[in-house]
């Protein structure tokens, strides 16, 4: 069984950040999604994302060609995410300056036999969009997540709360020691969407639904999702990737 799909994605650096420090792998090719958010300033943030995408990226990638199945896609997930955070950790080490970067990662890799393995550190999410509702598949890595969780505060709360920036984990914040890999079944119509929290901090769940609900491309969508978060305020960096499922081929 083999998955068809179509895919888009963009970032925009929002309208108050003077860079953006966001960065994006889009191979629809091989079925290898990811978005992680740098965070550090001058500069730190962008290699920080930058080191995640190139390293994950590049082992799922290598991993495809090699004909993987989904569990050893799954372990290369797990070792590529703990690589991508020693040579963040190793930056910081050899170029003080960078002291305090760190990044989000959320990875999505397709697999041949209708499944998908998704790893993620961090808080930019993936979303499932299917049959007109849309589920958080990731988990927030988050104090105010946590909080929620332990029933400290309310999901409507924690959005507004003033440290709902602070993460739990991120990588190159400290040696990792797994990340969290989720796998999923995916069926023609469904929608995944990988973001940034500039996209979620602008845009509720309902926003985002009503977006992918419209009779659009997939650029066309992602499209709208970023200028909505422009129009709402765009305070930070906004990245959006959506991979629409077609059909499934025998």
């Amino acid at each position: 069984m083999r998955l068809r799909w179509r895919a888009a994605g963009a970032t925009h650096v929002g309208r108050v950040r003077k860079g953006n420090e966001d960065s994006f792998v889009m191979d629809a090719e091989r079925g290898v999604f990811l978005v992680a958010d740098g965070m550090g300033g001058h500069a730190a943030g962008e290699v920080a994302s930058g080191i995640a995408a190139n390293t994950i990226g590049g082992a799922l990638r290598a991993g495809v060609d090699a004909a993987m199945d989904a569990d050893a896609l799954a372990q290369t997930m797990i070792d590529s995410f703990r690589a991508a955070d020693r040579a963040i950790l190793d930056r910081v080490e050899t170029h003080p300056e960078t002291f305090g970067m760190g990044t989000t990662c959320t990875a999505i890799v397709l697999c041949t036999d209708g499944t998908y393995r998704m790893g993620h550190v961090g808080d930019s999410r993936a979303y499932l969009m299917r049959d007109g509702m849309l589920a958080q598949v990731s988990r927030d890595h988050t104090w105010v997540q946590r909080e929620v969780d332990e029933g400290r505060l309310t999901p409507a709360g924690a959005r507004r709360h003033h440290l709902s920036h602070i993460l739990t984990r991120a990588l190159g914040a400290d040696p990792l020691d797994t990340p969290e890999v989720l796998a999923g079944t995916l069926i023609p119509g469904d929608q995944l969407l990988l973001c940034s929290d500039g996209l979620t901090g602008m845009l509720t769940d309902r926003d985002l639904g009503r977006v992918l609900a419209m009779k659009m491309t997939p650029e066309e969508r992602v499209a709208r999702l970023i200028r909505g978060a422009n129009v709402k305020g765009g305070k930070d960096n906004i990245t959006a990737l959506l991979v629409e499922i077609d059909d499934v081929v025998d």
